[in-house]
């Protein structure tokens, strides 16, 4: 079974847009604002410091922020609906 598609680098491009390259080379614009509800979101949303403080988690592919926010890899890399 090759190995599960997961998101190796991020780099921020704009207001909430980030460009994330994936583990097969491939990469992907997307915007996280329609992605950023709910209260762990918040101060991610709201604030451009805490929001540029984004970082891929090595070990789970996706993206996370200091406060333990984070976005399923698979609503990012597929354009699914958030879990």
């Amino acid at each position: 079974m090759p190995p599960l598609l997961r998101i190796a680098s991020v780099r921020l491009i704009g207001d909430r847009r980030v460009e994330l390259t994936l583990t097969d080379g491939r990469k992907k614009e997307v915007d996280l604002e329609p992605l950023l509800h709910g209260p762990i979101f918040d101060p991610i949303r709201i604030r451009d410091e805490l929001f540029a403080a984004v970082r891929v988690d090595p070990e789970l592919g996706t993206l996370v922020w200091p406060s333990g926010a984070d976005i399923c890899p698979d609503v990012l890399i597929h354009d699914l609906p958030p879990v």
